[in-house]
């Protein structure tokens, strides 16, 4: 007696098939975001695959010059050219010290604006001022300050006695004069963003904290700063992306000097391109540089995908 095996065929998941009015509403969504994708794509996309591209050729600036395919030879030339990676050194101490102090400086602020202060609105205003002030301006007015002959800053060390500095030519003062602006220009967003982090925190945490005997500092190390753990680490991740691309406010400063020791990656590229006219070589700098940027910018992804993931539980 012979038994027959019956096997089931797996079903095919049937495809559900949009109806005419999901699809003009579809249609719709396109259109509407179409003029806020163009902006992106026109200025931001179609220049990112052109430095790309321009990376892997002899590009110059020169009248009527051929363009010709040399493949990784830019890159080559850039792995022994000690220059770019010394102010690729420079760029990391930079935003590194930038991010760091800003958080630092800008954590204090947000507590005292958080407090019981007296004019408390007038306060924030003030400490906004800087976020309003372009890049440019605000290198132009600390140029003022740092200026060797008329400077205010050097004015008050000649009245104590002390004498004149050299603020931005300097080889010793140059870079931390220069992150000290950075960090004055950065510091009213994240003191923005940490206020309204502190301000997200339920006041019976610090109510229970100080009924068991917490003191202003215990209450901050237990209660105020794990709260704030994520806003801080996303703060201090993009704020170090954004200074490791900034240029405006170095380049007005000291465009480099003295002798390179400000010159961060972004400046030393620009330099490259339309000074030495080295079109080509540059691109291949600005292809490193992204690459090395969406490292950086992974590594923040990747925390904030766990995050997103650990409150999903």
């Amino acid at each position: 007696m012979s038994t027959a095996v019956l096997t089931e065929t797996p079903r095919k998941p049937k495809v559900r098939r949009l109806g005419p009015r999901a699809r003009a509403e579809r249609r719709e969504a396109i259109f509407l975001v179409l003029p806020a994708l163009l902006p992106i794509l026109i200025f931001s996309v179609v220049p990112l695959v052109s430095g790309v591209v321009l990376g892997f050729t002899d590009a110059t600036l020169a009248r009527n010059a051929d363009i010709n395919f040399i493949g990784f030879g830019n890159f080559i030339a850039l792995l022994n050219d000690s220059r770019f990676w010394a102010s690729f050194g420079i760029g990391l101490v930079w935003a590194a010290s930038v991010s760091l102090l800003t958080l630092v400086s800008a954590m204090g602020l947000a507590l005292l604006l958080n407090s019981d202060l007296r004019l408390k609105g007038f306060t924030r205003v003030l400490a906004l001022i800087p976020w309003a002030m372009p890049p440019v301006v605000i290198a132009i007015v600390w140029r003022m300050i740092y200026n060797t002959n008329s400077g205010p800053l050097n004015a008050v060390l000649e009245a104590m006695g002390l004498p004149a500095v050299n603020w931005l030519g300097d080889f010793n003062t140059a870079l931390p004069a220069v992150i000290v602006v950075g960090v004055w220009a950065g510091m009213p967003q994240t003191t923005v963003l940490l206020l309204a982090g502190m301000q997200s925190i339920a006041p019976e945490l610090h109510e229970a904290a100080a009924v068991d005997g917490a003191g202003s500092f215990r209450r901050f190390w237990h209660v105020t700063l794990p709260a704030l753990r994520p806003v801080i680490f996303a703060i201090t991740a993009l704020d170090f992306i954004w200074q490791f691309n900034s240029f405006g406010l170095v380049y007005v400063l000291t465009e480099g000097g003295p002798g390179g020791r400000t010159m961060i990656p972004p400046l030393f590229t620009y330099l490259e391109a339309f000074r030495n006219r080295e079109i080509g070589y540059a691109s291949a700098m600005g292809d490193v540089l992204v690459v090395a940027i969406m490292i950086i910018l992974s590594f923040y992804l990747v925390h904030q995908f766990r995050q997103a993931k650990e409150a999903g539980r």
